[in-house]
């Protein structure tokens, strides 16, 4: 004799209702749809290319959409030696990407300057703009950036989306 399921249990709505917060909906999406702004300096610029191929697929975290736009990016990996002279166009893009985003310092030299230290070159982009993920290595090898952005997955799982938005309604308002 077949079992048969409680009268309140409907089996056509199970799997079709999912109780969230918003904040961790819009962290979920987030997260999941990083497009990234390369800013290929160096020669670390080789191994952020190796990381999107075939290889490597970047895209099993939704960041195979390499943007060189800054307005349709949210992450900026900085890849590579930052000159002085490089460092205005770098920082006029970064102020171009939409809110929120990102920042992946990719190798030595964009963290803390490498091996120069003269005055032509930047030491770490963090002078510039706020760093959230640091990737060490000479150049870090393409599993090292997908661990970066792991990193930075878990970064942005953990923030809170909708105070900021609470925030600046509140300060226009009242």
């Amino acid at each position: 004799m077949p079992v048969t399921a409680p009268v309140a249990y409907d089996s056509k709505i199970e799997g079709n209702i999912i109780i969230t917060q918003v904040d961790a909906a819009i962290n979920w999406m987030r997260k999941n749809s990083l497009w990234p702004m390369p800013m290929g300096l160096a020669c670390c610029a080789i191994e952020l290319m190796a990381s999107g191929a075939a290889r490597f697929d970047i895209a099993r975290f939704g960041s195979e959409v390499m943007r060189f736009s800054p307005r349709q990016s949210d992450v900026m990996i900085v890849a590579g030696t930052v000159t002085y002279k490089m460092a205005l166009a770098v920082k006029r893009i970064w102020d171009q990407m939409p809110e929120p985003k990102w920042c992946i310092a990719m190798g030595a030299c964009a963290s803390s300057g490498g091996m120069y230290r003269s005055y032509a070159v930047l030491q770490g982009i963090d002078n510039l703009i706020p760093v959230d993920v640091y990737i060490s290595g000479c150049p870090p090898r393409p599993e090292a950036l997908i661990e970066g952005l792991l990193r930075l997955q878990r970064k942005i799982d953990t923030e809170h989306s909708t105070l900021e938005q609470k925030k600046e309604f509140f300060a226009r308002f009242s």
